[in-house]
């Protein structure tokens, strides 16, 4: 079962402003990865994460093709480090859609002035420590 705590709400929800975003990464179809800071990231609900995705560029290609993914948290004061495996999915329009917008920290939503964004909301299957040991799962 997957049931984010609270150290894990708080950590991720506050990562931007503490200097230590959670990283995304992706595979295209062909295999080829990709990585890359997502500023935004937050736990939506008890079982997944979500981010607004304003650059709509390879991550997005990605996860259209590709919905498999793992974010990565590392903060160097607490100590606390996860890996977070799931499904993404996106949301161009609706209510989750908005959900996410309201909630995604200021500083990103500034560098989306017009707010072509989108939601993805990642459904976690499991989450490891660095080490890989299976800490929460589906």
């Amino acid at each position: 079962m997957i049931k984010l705590i609270d150290q894990m709400k708080d950590l991720i929800n506050n990562a931007l402003e503490n200097g230590c975003p959670c990283v995304l990464a992706t595979a295209a179809p062909d295999g080829e990865p990709d990585i890359g800071f997502k500023g935004s990231m937050m736990v939506f609900d008890d079982e997944s994460l979500a981010y607004w995705e304003r650059t709509k560029r390879q991550h997005l290609k990605n996860i259209t093709a590709n919905p498999k993914v793992v974010v990565l948290f590392r903060d160097g004061k607490s100590k606390a480090a996860w890996r977070f495996h799931g499904l993404a999915e996106v949301h161009e329009t609706g209510a989750v859609r908005d959900q996410v917008m309201a909630r995604t920290v200021p500083a990103e939503l500034e560098k989306d002035p017009e707010r072509k964004g989108a939601a993805v909301v990642i459904k976690l299957d499991k989450v490891t420590n660095m080490g890989g040991q299976v800490l929460q799962s589906r």
